[in-house]
């Protein structure tokens, strides 16, 4: 009999699913194949904004081997539109992407007709025979030509204009009238896209006797994207499945509901045979959400010993050309997280999002929360110069403290209840940061020169919401062998969530860990799941499993209670039996063999976690050709409760670096006329292992959530938060002597080297 094993919780155990993933035995959609299946191809359009003029597929068609070509005229009259998941605002409504032009295009990747064939090759050789003609409109290339409103996107609407609010809390012109000093500035960041390993891809298979369709390929949100996608082809709900195989990561792109999610399918009911559809790289670029295109006006008004009174904003988004699925939550969160970690009771801020002839924006790993900190950090430190104060004093003196605790938080979303932030100690986790990256001590080289580059220092604080609810469910089932099944409604996307689960379940169940298996996804496995989001697989996730553990091993005492004769009060699970305090066993495989003995759990909450922390940076930059090498990198963050602290330690490394490429290299460009210079990863750079070797993460528990039983946090998207604004503070501080300053992303050397030329001929223009 094996016994009780030692607690999981809290353990750096082995990822289990590497055991699968490593050698090379998982199995992602491409992997996949049916047989008698087709392959699809998409054409999509060249032209950012346009009319469509003439759309014959009829060459396409006579290619041997194509069997069809699916344009909007084969979708009939009424072209289904992708609804809105989250932020909907009603002004929303006229923005809506169709999963097909009809009649006009509004960027570069829109899908128009998709080829069906016996081979991808000849799919995509078809896509050049069809006789597409497009009459060229005018293209809103960015945010201020669409202010503008010559060129309309959507005529019904009216405008370029997709939302607009102003939201506050407290007297924010009493604030700004009590305020010894205030600082007004400009700032933007640029678009990026998050660019996981593996590209979009689905396998639809319709079979018409029972009238099911069964689409592999699902990610993040399957439940949800289920009822979407049955709502669309008219079918019951229960008549869909989506499937989760493996995904090679998401970060908040993946497994959105795109125009691919609804076609695929489609074409597989339509033909009655399966499809495959496997997105390439220059589709991705062009075709899966962008973000982070924000511009910010933002000011802070100040006492002169630092304290800040209150904070005004306003808040510009490069929206793309439709509003689809999450994208409007980009610019309300980069609202939102203005005010940050920081006792800031006064506020405004208004946000405006605009459509242009863009690819559309959706979430990206911290979505609002990167933009925001960088607009905040970067102000604070302009300000902690002005005032003559060490930054990292002027942030500890307006930081929220632990007796502060819970902190109430003003409406700054106009579809969001009340909340606050829930437990946290930010200073102490800032004199850790200034600890480990050696602040004082590297005040010596603020803005230094040694061989030719000069060092800077810079930190950045930040607080990161997690935990959406509003419920997660799993089932845990006693296999026959006395081994557990756990299946969640949680999406894995490369996050060890099934190593996680099963830590979670063996400890509620003293169940050994090797003999536990996550099911995790699809929506075959529950009546509902919620998926992965907002930093929520834990959370929530994990406290739908201990629910269910605790179920089921009610369960288990009173079946092993009749076969033993003792009460369930002394009987406890330990290993591969359940065991009675005074003697006596019965083997949990016995147990399972009298029938099967499954419990669901669930765990619902409105209130979201905080983790929250402080990262630090030591760069050191060359002014001759705009390069900046980090030379050190800190990152400090309170998850509440780490379940498994290796992981935790990944996630972190993994979304530092993620931060690093969206400042020095991830840059989605497009030109005057809306298309996208950057489509291909000879132009569009990410990092790798070597770019940025020296970083250092370090994970604390000092308050755990009260809002969940495991007391966790989110901690798969705070290590990308500050980045931005921990690095433009180290570069601005090395280039200071200078007189460059940073406002914009990203830091590229061209963009660096040429701040530095601006810097050094305004110097020159002023001693003329």
């Amino acid at each position: 009999m094996t016994r009780r094993p030692a607690r999981l919780v809290g353990a750096a155990i082995e990822r289990a699913e590497d055991l699968r993933l490593l050698p090379g035995r998982g199995t992602f959609v491409d992997d996949l194949d049916l047989p008698g299946q087709l392959h699809a191809a998409i054409l999509r359009s060249a032209v950012a904004h346009g009319r469509i003029e003439r759309l014959d597929p009829a060459e396409a068609l006579s290619l041997p081997g194509v069997c069809a070509v699916l344009t909007a005229a084969e979708l009939g009259p009424d072209i289904p539109i992708i609804p809105i998941r989250l932020a909907p605002f009603e002004s929303f409504q006229p923005f809506r992407q169709p999963v097909i032009a009809k009649g006009r295009v509004r960027y570069v990747g829109e899908s128009i007709a998709v080829v069906l064939a016996e081979s991808r090759a000849i799919a995509e050789d078809a896509l050049e025979l069809i006789d597409l003609q497009i009459d060229h409109l005018s293209a809103i290339a960015d945010r201020g030509t669409a202010e503008a409103d010559e060129t309309l996107l959507f005529e019904a609407a009216g405008t370029n204009r997709a939302v607009a609010y102003t939201c506050e809390g407290g007297d924010c012109d009493a604030a700004f009238a009590e305020a010894d000093y205030v600082r007004t500035e400009r700032f933007r960041t640029h678009r990026h896209t998050a660019l996981p390993l593996e590209t979009r891809g689905l396998l639809a298979e319709w079979d018409a006797v029972p009238g099911r369709l069964r689409v592999s390929g699902a990610a993040k949100v399957p439940f949800f994207n289920r009822r979407l996608l049955a709502a669309m082809l008219g079918l019951p709900e229960t008549a869909v499945e989506l499937i989760e195989v493996d995904v090679g990561a998401g970060f908040g792109v993946r497994g959105e509901f795109y125009p691919e999610d609804f076609l695929i399918p489609f074409a597989a009911r339509r033909l009655g045979r399966p499809v495959k559809w496997i997105e390439d790289r220059r589709e991705h670029l062009t075709a899966t959400n962008h973000s982070r295109e924000i511009e910010c006006e933002l000011s802070l008004a100040f006492r002169n010993d630092g304290t800040i009174l209150g904070l005004r904003g306003a808040i510009a988004a490069d929206m793309g050309a439709y509003i689809r699925t999450n994208g409007g939550v980009v610019p309300a969160k980069a609202a939102q997280f203005l005010p940050g970690p920081y006792r800031i009771r006064n506020l405004r801020i208004a946000v405006t999002a605009f459509v242009t002839n863009k690819t559309p924006v959706g979430t990206y790993r911290g979505p609002g929360r990167f933009e925001a900190n960088f607009f905040r950090e970067r102000l604070i430190d302009m300000a902690a110069r002005d005032l003559g104060l060490d930054p990292a004093e002027i942030r500890r003196r307006n930081l929220i403290t632990a007796e502060e605790m819970p902190w109430p938080l003003a409406r700054l979303v106009p579809y969001e209840n009340e909340t606050e932030y829930d437990s946290g100690d930010y200073p102490a986790l800032l004199d850790r940061a200034l600890d480990e990256i050696g602040w004082v001590e590297k005040q010596k080289v603020q803005g230094s020169a040694t061989d030719g580059r000069r060092h800077g220092v810079g930190l950045a604080c930040f607080v990161e919401s997690g935990g959406a609810g509003p419920k997660e469910n799993a089932r845990l089932t006693l296999d026959p062998d006395g081994s557990l099944t756990v299946a969640v409604g949680s999406s894995v996307l490369g996050q060890g969530l099934e190593t996680v689960h099963a830590q979670i379940a063996a400890d509620a169940l003293g169940v050994p860990f090797d003999r536990i298996r996550v099911l995790h996804g699809s929506t075959t496995l529950l009546h509902e799941g919620f998926g992965t989001y907002h930093s929520r697989s834990v959370v929530m996730g994990g406290s739908a499993v201990l629910d269910a553990a605790e179920r089921l091993k009610a369960q288990v005492t009173e079946a092993a209670a009749r076969r033993l004769g003792f009460p369930n009060a002394e009987l406890a699970i330990e290993g591969d039996a359940v065991v009675a305090e005074s003697g006596g066993s019965v083997p949990l495989s016995e147990l399972s063999a009298e029938g099967v003995l499954s419990a669901e759990g669930s765990f619902s909450n409105t209130v979201r976690t905080y983790s929250y922390g402080t990262h630090a940076a030591h760069v050191a930059v060359c002014p001759r050709t705009g390069r900046v090498e980090v030379l050190d990198y800190v990152a400090v963050e309170d998850v509440g409760r780490v379940i498994n602290p290796a992981i935790v330690h990944g996630q972190a490394i993994g979304a530092v670096v993620q931060g690093l490429g969206g400042v020095f290299l991830d840059h989605l460009v497009y030109d005057q006329d809306a298309q996208l210079l950057t489509g291909s990863l000879a132009d569009y750079l990410v990092p790798t292992a070597s770019d940025f070797p020296q970083i250092r993460a370090v994970t604390v528990e000092l308050c755990p959530s009260p809002s969940n039983p495991l007391g966790a946090k989110g901690a798969g998207e705070g290590g990308i938060v500050p980045v931005a604004a921990a690095v433009a503070n180290a570069v601005a501080n090395a280039l200071a002597p200078l007189g460059v300053e940073i406002r914009e992303l990203p830091l590229s050397p061209p963009r660096v080297w040429r701040l530095v030329q601006d810097a050094e001929a305004e110097a020159e223009g002023a001693a003329q």
